[in-house]
């Protein structure tokens, strides 16, 4: 190819992708109708109160032109309604909130509105992997900070609470040109809620640093333990935290890519400066239909109907693994399930393609499972640096936001593999 025409950097000579690699495997696959435990987007409809506004904002001629660039007012209202009260005060819907498509698209304009070339972002391995490119697309650099599975995870199941920070190294990754951390509670894909005690440590750190905290919360509805916030701890927390939500995960719409972000108005002013750039407004019906299902959702008893029926998911589906004596990690929040599989033996001399062979072996696993049994999970390496690729080359990643019938037939075709198990 002719230079000029030669792609960024950005984009040129990245591995395949692990959604291409497992969906390629999936059409190719001898065991058909796959059932899909990877991708974590939702196989049953959002709730029927949704469904309904989302149709009638269609008729209404105003939902179906631009929005103002920093969303609906009927929606940044709605959100600083519902989440007044879990920061302890009035949230003003005109400073404090701002919609944009998605929650990635919300965080890539954070990043956009404060990171310049040189400057430093700390994020968790394993992390959520729109992170780098978000962050790499100004010119920031990325320091990576391991969160460490349980010592014991290939031996027993225990909570996600026993990933852990070791917080010599964290402080060891600050700098002078450390500009902001990323958090992400409850965390995909590993489910772990980070405590109180834990999130103050990081933010003492943050102040100490000067360093700006985005605290991806989109699964904050979804806990099984206590849920702390960031941005609630101090004041002084507060006027340096982002917090990013999604609409799409709330109210199982992962499709409509409604997002939003909270924080204080000199910090969100910038954020939505650079959303108005990138792509000026986002979907107006959806916006409206969102609105309503933060209106309406505390008197339906939505939220804490969704949180029992996806710990209900969650415990079916960790049966089959409590059957098999495969460990896992017991998810504090969200809807993904990390399983250790270093029981499970790879028969010698298993062809794999060329794209697969040369990646750890949770990519080979994840292909082994697809072809074999027909059900396909997500190798967790890809949200690892090459360089720590191995603290979870033994684990694999499954969401369980999922029909009961899908569930059950993923249990009864993973029960396949007792006969691999040494």
């Amino acid at each position: 190819m002719d230079a000029k025409f030669a792609p960024a950097k950005r984009v040129a000579g990245q591995k395949q992708d692990v959604w291409s690699i497992v969906n390629e495997a999936a059409a190719a696959s001898p065991v058909q109708p796959i059932v899909n435990m990877g991708q974590g987007f939702f196989g049953y409809n959002p709730p029927q109160f949704i469904i309904d506004a989302a149709k009638s904002a269609l008729d209404r001629v105003e939902c179906n032109q631009y929005s103002p660039t920093k969303g609906r007012p009927r929606l940044k209202k709605a959100i600083a309604d519902a989440y007044s009260p879990f920061f302890g005060r009035t949230l003003n819907p005109e400073t404090e909130v701002t919609i944009t498509t998605g929650a990635n698209e919300g965080m890539l304009s954070a990043f956009m509105g404060f990171i310049e070339p040189g400057d430093e972002v700390i994020i968790f391995e394993p992390f959520f992997d729109q992170y780098l490119s978000n962050i790499e697309m100004p010119g920031g650099t990325i320091r990576y900070v391991p969160m460490h599975p349980p010592k014991d995870g290939a031996e027993r199941t225990s909570s996600a609470a026993n990933w852990t920070i070791d917080f010599d190294e964290l402080e060891r990754a600050f700098n002078e040109k450390t500009k902001m951390i990323v958090l992400n509670s409850p965390h995909n894909p590993v489910g772990k809620v980070l405590n109180k005690e834990e999130l103050t440590r990081i933010g003492d750190l943050c102040l100490k640093h000067q360093v700006l905290i985005l605290s991806d919360e989109v699964y904050d509805r979804l806990y099984y333990v206590p849920f702390t916030r960031m941005a609630t701890l101090s004041p002084e927390l507060a006027k340096i935290t982002i917090t990013v939500g999604s609409a799409g995960k709330n109210f199982y719409a992962t499709g409509w890519r409604v997002g939003y972000l909270i924080g204080p108005p000199e910090l969100i002013k910038y954020v939505a400066a650079a959303h108005t750039r990138i792509c000026y407004s986002s979907v107006s019906p959806l916006q409206e239909a969102a609105a309503i299902g933060f209106e309406q959702a505390d008197k339906v008893g939505f939220w804490d109907q969704q949180i029992t029926e996806m710990k209900g998911k969650v415990d079916r589906f960790c049966e089959v693994f409590d059957e098999l004596g495969l460990p896992y990690s017991i998810p504090e929040g969200g809807y993904f399930v990390l399983a250790n599989l270093s029981k499970v033996k790879l028969p010698q001399g298993y062809e794999f393609p060329d794209h697969v062979k040369d990646r750890p072996r949770d990519f080979q696993m994840s292909w082994f499972l697809i072809m074999e049994l027909g059900v396909a999970a997500i190798p967790p390496t890809e949200f690892y640096t090459d360089e720590r690729a191995h603290l979870a080359e033994d684990w694999m990643r499954f969401a369980v936001c999922k029909n009961d019938d899908v569930l059950e037939d993923a249990k009864k075709r993973l029960r396949g593999l007792k006969k691999y198990m040494a």
